[in-house]
């Protein structure tokens, strides 16, 4: 596909960016641990990405924490953590308006976009996202496409700079609780580079089989098999390809096979007596999912000169494994100052975190405990269509985070 002529480098966030005579296709896999490449690639399913990580290059990255989604889709559309870019959950407690809030909007984001920059360069920038939560962040500052799979019958040019997505992509507006959302945004790509409506995308899906489905059943293979199929058309149409994810995903359960939850609240409430408030950042409209159970929780206290004795105490709990005052949290965790708890406490990699039973309702879930947000779901995988140069293989060895995609993928990458 052939490229109108336009600025061959835009700068945001501090780091400048080259831009390919190719088209650009990045791809986030909502909850992709690597194992999920590595099962379905043993199973000889993934011929195109198979190809990809021979001819280009497959490695691993560390995500942002907490690893959740919409901090680490922000961050991969920024370049830059939670820290400078300010979204540090799906959810969170604002202690100015005194409110627990979602944070699905742009006016959370403190940082502009690599993808508004990519359009201001004459790029014509495409966001198709799984999930309706991410669009309003993904498309702050953008002229050019954004909707979601979940509400592509309700994109307007106004408002999405698209309408007839449906018939545009070919495909119905999709169930969200299913791999058909997640397949959409990848086929809404193709259909987009296929018609000339895009030549530089990024393409969010939904975690929801990796919340339901371990590696190995035949309902993640044949996912990923069909995702597969659509990557080895958008290589067929000339792009320059990068993959990562989000977050990994681990079960977070008993032998039994019941959830495994610590109440922080209740315990806390229980040992010191009230005066907590414990947030769930996980927390999102997708309850099917996690429930709002993940591996990392904040709490704030109504009296913070507690923090240290309480920190003291939780540190000591079995399934914690990390907690962390405000300052060192947010130097460690990459965290913004004013929107965390005055303690910060990730559990295990079976392990989840709640508030108080009454809080979360398991029976929403779609089947058994399967989560994120902690440190074990902190390497993911990476990877990139085309060969990387020196630098960039130099890079690759030491610490690259998730959100240099678009940097190794525009940057990194040789024959172009």
């Amino acid at each position: 596909m052939a490229l109108s002529s336009s600025p061959a480098h835009f700068s945001v966030n501090g780091r400048n960016y080259s831009l390919p005579s190719k088209p650009v296709v990045v791809v986030c896999i909502d909850g992709c641990a690597d194992e999920y490449l590595d099962t379905t690639l043993a199973h000889g399913r993934m011929p195109n990405l198979q190809k990809m990580a021979v001819t280009g290059y497959r490695g691993m990255v560390r995500c942002a924490l907490p690893t959740f989604t919409n901090v680490n889709n922000s961050s991969i559309v920024t370049g830059v953590p939670p820290s400078e870019h300010g979204i540090c959950g799906n959810f969170f407690y604002d202690a100015e308006k005194d409110v627990e809030v979602m944070m699905n909007s742009s006016d959370y984001l403190r940082r502009e976009t690599i993808l508004a920059a990519a359009a201001r360069s004459g790029r014509k920038v495409a966001v198709v996202t799984a999930k309706e939560k991410l669009r309003n962040i993904l498309s702050y500052n953008l002229e050019g496409i954004a909707f979601s799979a979940e509400k592509a019958g309700q994109a307007v040019p106004e408002t999405h700079g698209i309408e007839n997505a449906e018939e545009i992509t070919g495909y119905k507006t999709p169930e969200i609780y299913s791999a058909d959302a997640s397949l959409f945004v990848l086929r809404a790509g193709v259909a987009l580079l296929e018609k000339g409506l895009a030549d530089f995308l990024y393409l969010s899906l939904t975690d929801y089989m990796q919340h339901t489905y371990t590696p190995d059943t035949p309902e993640s293979l044949d996912f990923y098999e069909n995702m597969d199929v659509e990557f080895g058309k958008l290589l067929d149409l000339g792009a320059v390809i990068g993959v990562t994810a989000d977050h990994g995903m681990n079960a977070k359960v008993k032998e039994d096979g019941s959830p495994k939850v610590l109440y922080i609240e209740t315990m806390l409430n229980e040992k010191f007596g009230s005066g907590f408030r414990v947030i769930c950042p996980i927390t999102d409209p997708y309850v099917k999912h996690h429930g709002a159970l993940g591996s990392y929780v904040v709490v704030h206290l109504d009296n913070p000169s507690k923090a240290a004795e309480v920190k003291q105490w939780l540190a000591l709990q079995s399934g914690v494994t990390e907690v962390y005052d405000k300052e060192t949290g947010c130097r460690i965790l990459e965290q913004p100052a004013d929107r965390t708890g005055d303690l910060m406490v990730l559990t295990g990699r079976d392990v989840v975190a709640g508030r108080t039973p009454a809080h979360h309702d398991l029976d929403a879930l779609d089947g058994t405990l399967r989560s994120h947000g902690g440190r074990y779901e902190e390497m993911v995988p990476i990877v990139i269509s085309h060969p990387l140069n020196d630098l960039y293989m130099r890079k690759a060895m030491g610490d690259p985070r998730n959100f240099d995609i678009f940097d190794f993928t525009l940057n990194g990458t040789v024959n172009q």
